[in-house]
């Protein structure tokens, strides 16, 4: 099976590393095209906070993992990426994709957002071309798979995204949020969530600071407790907050050590972004606490029980439908000759045709009654050695199948 994965992600790597090899967009499509080039035959680069990943079809699948993991060093001139890459090929590289969607590999079991993640991923690479036949079905079978599998199971039911456990470790931290006030910064998916949890939790104002002050206002009428706070004055109210969560795009920290302000009361800061937001610096700081996406994984397990029964179910799913690929993975294989006996079927169609209608004098009605019964002769005497042939599990008799249809038809 030609499909490996090569990557980082929150199992081995810290965040230190992960943000070192976070792929921005123009990033992509320069590492895609890059990769095409040396001859893989389809790619889909997988990049949220917590992975870092890049899925290849190719021939000599083996030699092409090791290139991949020459590329994360050169790419990202960052040579300690070796010592946290992971690999997989074949089947267990399927496993993964599957997982990874269904939120299985994630670090809040079953949760939601990867699943977006990763079709938006898929749709980046067939917009680029570096997804074709296999991947387009590998990607939209694991999507499928990881749809079927949550409704079935329910494992998502509850809110446990990386926002939500966010909010959720604050409140352990403040011991509780209602009448709080907090600072938002961002206003991207994981802020809105962000926003929504910290609503529920009754949090009194929430002040919210974006780079583009114009998208606050976008959003203001979804929120009933919405402060905009203009993005230069976001340290100014600090004082005035008993929380800050921020969630941005930024390439660079936007709460800076050298520009905090003296802190009057305990003030606590959860950085979900990566790269990160928050210089954990601050840390030093009388009156400030940061964490960060690592610091998460100590509470995910206090949830993680019922959605590792749970969790059972769906990998038996999983395997199900990776039978399923490699079956038709294993059929398309016959591709091949089953165009050939189409592309004869055609020839002999076309060359009967011109003979006759040069012959015979025939109007367009008699002409458009004899192609019909021609093609569907022609479709008649192929029919049954496409349907043995789809039909035909055992490899070795298909090949001698195969062989003898090639043979038999001129192929």
């Amino acid at each position: 099976m030609n499909i490996g994965v090569v990557g980082v992600n929150h199992n081995l790597a810290p965040i230190s590393v992960r943000e070192g090899v976070s792929f921005t967009d123009l990033q992509k499509i320069e590492a895609i095209n890059y990769l095409l080039d040396k001859e893989i035959e389809e790619v889909v680069i997988l990049s949220t906070c917590n992975r870092s990943e890049i899925y290849i079809q190719s021939k000599n699948i083996k030699e092409k993992i090791k290139m991949i993991e020459q590329f994360y060093e050169s790419f990202f001139e960052c040579p300690d990426v070796s010592n946290y890459l992971f690999t997989k090929s074949g089947r267990e590289a399927i496993e993964h994709i599957y997982n990874v969607t269904s939120g299985l590999d994630s670090i809040v079991l079953g949760e939601d957002q990867i699943l977006g993640q990763v079709k938006d991923a898929h749709v980046f690479s067939m917009q680029l071309g570096s997804s074709k036949k296999i991947f387009n079905k590998l990607f939209r079978e694991a999507i499928t798979t990881a749809k079927n599998m949550k409704s079935t199971t329910k494992i998502s039911q509850q809110p446990l995204s990386i926002s939500y456990i966010g909010v959720k470790f604050l409140e352990k931290r403040l011991g509780e949020l209602e009448g709080k006030n907090a600072l938002v910064i961002g206003v991207g998916k994981m802020s809105k969530l962000t926003m929504k949890h910290l609503e529920e939790e009754k949090v009194n104002t929430i002040y919210v600071s974006n780079r583009s002050h114009g998208k606050i206002k976008e959003i203001q009428h979804e929120y009933k407790n919405i402060v905009p706070i203009e993005y230069k004055d976001r340290y100014k109210v600090l004082n005035d907050v008993d929380m800050v969560i921020s969630a941005t795009a930024s390439p660079h920290m936007v709460i800076k050590y050298e520009e905090m302000p003296k802190l009057q009361k305990q003030v606590y800061m959860m950085d979900i972004a990566l790269p990160r937001d928050i210089d954990p610096k601050i840390n030093d700081i009388e009156n400030a606490e940061v964490y960060d996406i690592d610091d998460l994984k100590k509470i995910h397990d206090e949830n993680n029980e019922k959605r590792k029964e749970l969790a059972n179910i769906g990998y038996e799913m999983i395997s199900e439908s990776i039978n399923e690929f490699l079956e038709w993975v294993d059929s398309t294989h016959i591709d091949p000759t089953i165009e050939s006996l189409n592309d004869k079927c055609l020839e002999i169609r076309e060359d009967t045709l011109e003979y006759i209608f040069r012959k015979l004098n025939l109007d367009t009605r008699e002409k458009k009654i004899i192609d019909k019964m021609m093609t569907s002769a022609l479709k008649r005497l192929i029919r049954e050695p496409i349907i043995n042939l789809k039909q035909t599990k055992d490899k070795g008799k298909r090949e001698e199948y195969m062989k003898l249809v090639e043979e038999l038809f001129e192929l």
